[in-house]
């Protein structure tokens, strides 16, 4: 379970600005990875958020809870809640590279949503230490999950596309976008620094 999702505001970490796209070439991996994704999970879906009440009541209770911080939660963010990846507005307007590295972080959160099952996760997520503020349990959710975003990107743009998301990532951890999970920036560097650190020397994309 996903309360929070993530989220694109201004700028997509999914859309490396500046970085060339060629659809393509990941068409086909996208589509693979759809479908790995589906054998593993056979209750996986897409889903659009605003055909569902509970996503848009959530979107409401998202933007009271952050005093107006998180207002983009039906129009920019993706959700897994309950198997299914619940997509926002911007979706259909996504290329296959940049579904392919949203696809991979959201198949971690599948995981971890089998691994823990729904209300144990649903708990780390949202209540240690606390609710907002110092969310320790959904940061390190998310740490895990950005630690494959960022691998991920690396596969599809290279080095260069992994650093471009540096800013963009620590804002999210830091920011209402996730309720301030954990407000502590250096932290947060040092981290991507370490799995950056850990990605392979080279990597030949499909």
């Amino acid at each position: 379970m996903r309360v929070a999702g993530r989220a694109t505001h201004h700028k997509d970490v999914y859309a490396v600005r500046g970085m060339a796209q060629t659809p393509s070439d990941w068409s086909a991996a996208t589509s693979d990875l759809l479908t790995s994704m589906r054998a593993e999970f056979p209750s996986f879906e897409i889903l659009p958020k605003r055909s569902s009440r509970l996503q848009r009541a959530i979107h409401v209770a998202l933007f009271a809870i952050t005093f107006g911080g998180q207002r983009v939660y039906l129009t920019r963010y993706h959700t897994v809640l309950f198997g299914k990846l619940w997509v926002p507005d911007s979706w259909d307007a996504m290329g296959d590279a940049d579904r392919f590295v949203l696809l991979r972080h959201e198949r971690v959160h599948l995981r971890q949503r089998a691994r823990m099952g729904d209300v144990a996760m649903a708990f780390v997520y949202l209540v240690p230490i606390f609710p907002v503020g110092l969310a320790w349990g959904r940061a390190r959710i998310e740490w895990e999950a950005y630690e494959e975003t960022i691998r991920a990107t690396f596969e599809v743009y290279g080095l260069e596309g992994v650093e471009r998301l540096r800013s963009e990532i620590v804002r999210r951890f830091t920011s209402a976008d996730y309720g301030w999970m954990w407000p502590f920036p250096r932290t947060i560097d040092r981290w991507f620094d370490r799995t950056v650190a850990a990605l392979p020397a080279r990597f030949s994309p499909p």
